[in-house]
């Protein structure tokens, strides 16, 4: 057999390929890759959450970026939680106060701010007595406990980047403990398990860039820095043209002859322009010489309005909050009022409250419970987030009148039973604002309640007729069974 010689390899030098994917006209150098200015455009990396330095100094100085990170905070907190089921209308009254006592609203909502901020932060549940470096155990929380919560934003904890989560669930391949540093304001060099902890993000990230973040997010303020640089740069310009709103001058015979003279012609000159500063006024007069000139000229500030609210809406629309709620101003048009606008961000900051604070508050109230009541919630307890959009007075009692009618009427005609119209008044209390005192023994006794009638009238003989008389004929003799015919 003959040996086959190998085969060369042969290199292709790797040259980059221009894709026309896209509306292109080359001879009018329309499109991208037309060898236009438009070609030239791309997106650069502004890692602005690293420099912390310069996020504070933002936030401290400009009221605008305050309210990128303090609004969306701030509502998600402000009305705090109903809860319902499970537990006496006394107990449900003693957790809020503990939450109160304990300051738990404030906390979540500084820990919302500052992951908002700097693109994360925790917040640790205290219980006294357990090292915050073991799992959390709610069922060894005694009474008195729990302390509420402590914040710790990201550039006070180092996460555990090489010992990640590894059991099933959602917290798979986050780090398992925070190292708290030595500039933290308590608990410097301690461990805390993720257990402990309510984390919380700023902007979600792609998981090779959540590497590159220490597996933070980034600041909401990084994604509009250029829009915030351009509102403030436009707003502090049309501060300026102000004093340019009303430019004079005057026309001097030989002004250049003078300024190269000197001596007292220039003189003179210096003491004639600070004699009309002086004595010009909307009511004064202005004094020349004879064959001097005097002119004024008056600018005009149309579209700078326009232009204005151009960018407030690019940053509205950046961080999801309507115009009414950012800037305080209704949007523009006929009959626009900003409410369908409103009640749309009521939406999305819903959805924000379940996805990202609906686990923490579970553990919390838990440890709240059990601390404050010596008791772990029940099964059936359960909370909801308070509405944002709030009815007025005569809403509620309209809605309240409704609902109490339809449940009333249910009940009457054999619908549902009186515990199922109880359970219906009890939770439709969240919007209502009534009957919310329905205990969970009323709707037990309620339960116990014998069927209505009609759902019983089928066990029961016919009015009339005794079952024993059924098989006799009218003379009292017994009824003998009908032949059965052959086919």
């Amino acid at each position: 057999m003959t040996k086959e010689a190998p085969k060369q390899r042969v290199r292709v030098p790797a040259v980059s390929v221009r894709t026309s994917d896209s509306f292109q006209n080359f001879e009018a150098r329309l499109g991208i890759g037309t060898d236009n200015m438009l070609s030239a455009s791309t997106y650069g990396f502004n890692p602005v959450t690293r420099n912390r330095v310069l996020l504070e100094w933002m936030y401290r100085g400009s009221w605008l970026c305050g309210q990128a990170v303090d609004v969306i905070a701030e509502d998600m907190t402000r009305e705090g939680i109903i809860m319902n089921g499970g537990l006496k209308p006394d107990e449900l009254g003693e957790m809020a106060a503990e939450m109160s006592d304990l300051a738990f609203w404030e906390s979540l909502n500084e820990a919302i701010k500052w992951s908002r901020l700097y693109g994360g932060a925790i917040a640790m549940h205290l219980v006294d007595g357990q090292d915050p470096a073991t799992p959390l155990r709610p069922q060894t929380v005694t009474k008195g406990q729990y302390k509420g919560l402590f914040v710790l934003d990201r550039w006070m904890v180092q996460p555990s980047l090489s010992d990640l989560v590894s059991d099933f669930g959602p917290d798979l391949g986050l780090p398992k403990f925070y190292d708290i540093t030595a500039d933290a304001p308590a608990l410097r060099g301690k461990r805390v398990h993720h257990s402990r902890c309510i984390r919380l993000v700023g902007v979600d990230l792609p998981y090779w860039q959540r590497i590159t973040e220490n597996l933070w997010g980034i600041s909401v303020i990084e994604r509009l820095y250029d829009r915030l640089v351009m509102f403030d740069s436009t707003t502090t310009g049309a501060a300026q043209l102000v004093y340019k709103a009303h430019l004079r001058t005057v026309k001097v015979e030989e002004l250049r002859k003078i300024l190269a003279t000197g001596g007292q012609a220039l003189e003179g000159l210096v003491k004639q322009m600070d004699f009309i500063r002086k004595f010009q006024s909307t009511e004064g007069l202005t004094l020349l010489d004879a064959k001097d000139e005097f002119a004024a000229f008056n600018y005009t500030f149309s579209g700078l309005s326009d232009l204005l609210l151009q960018f407030g809406q690019q940053i509205s629309g950046a961080l999801q909050i309507p115009l009414v709620r950012l800037f305080g101003q209704s949007p523009a048009g006929l009959n626009s009022t900003g409410e369908s606008d409103l009640r749309t961000y009521y939406d999305g900051v819903k959805n924000a409250q379940e996805t990202r604070l609906r686990r923490g508050i579970e553990v919390a109230l838990d440890l709240v419970a059990r601390s404050r009541l010596s008791k772990e919630t029940p099964r059936e307890f359960g909370f909801e987030f308070r509405p944002l959009w709030q009815l007025t007075d005569m809403q509620k009692a309209e809605v309240a009148r409704g609902t109490t009618d339809a449940v009333l009427a249910a009940e009457e005609g054999g619908v549902i039973s009186r515990a199922t119209a109880l359970k219906e008044l009890r939770q439709a209390s969240t919007t209502t604002g009534v009957f919310g005192a329905i205990t969970d023994e009323e709707i037990a006794e309620a339960e116990k309640d014998p069927p209505p009638a009609g759902e019983i009238i089928g066990d029961l003989p016919l009015p009339g007729i005794d079952p024993a008389l059924a098989d006799l004929d009218p003379r009292g003799a017994k009824l003998a069974p009908e032949p059965i015919s052959n086919p």
